[in-house]
C-alpha cells in the first residue's frame, strides 16, 4: 500500500509554497469570500417566485378577452 512519510509531505508542501506562494493570500481570501456566501445562502429564506405558469398564463388572458 502506498502512504507517504513525514519528508515526502514536507518536500510536497515545498513544492506547493514555491509554485503559488505569491498567491497564497488571494486564493485563501476567494475561497473565505465564498464560504460566506455559501453559509449566508443557507440561513437566508428562500425567495418566493411569483411568475405564473404558462397554463395560468394562457388561462387568464381567455378570461380578460371576454
Amino acid at each position: 500500500m502506498f502512504s507517504l512519510g513525514i519528508w515526502e509531505l514536507l518536500i510536497i508542501l515545498v513544492i506547493v509554497l514555491l509554485l503559488f506562494g505569491r498567491r497564497l493570500p488571494e486564493i485563501g481570501e476567494g475561497l473565505g469570500k465564498g464560504i460566506r456566501s455559501f453559509r449566508k445562502s443557507l440561513k437566508e429564506p428562500d425567495e418566493i417566485d411569483v411568475t405564473p405558469k404558462e397554463g395560468q398564463d394562457k388561462e387568464k388572458t381567455k378570461g380578460d378577452s371576454s
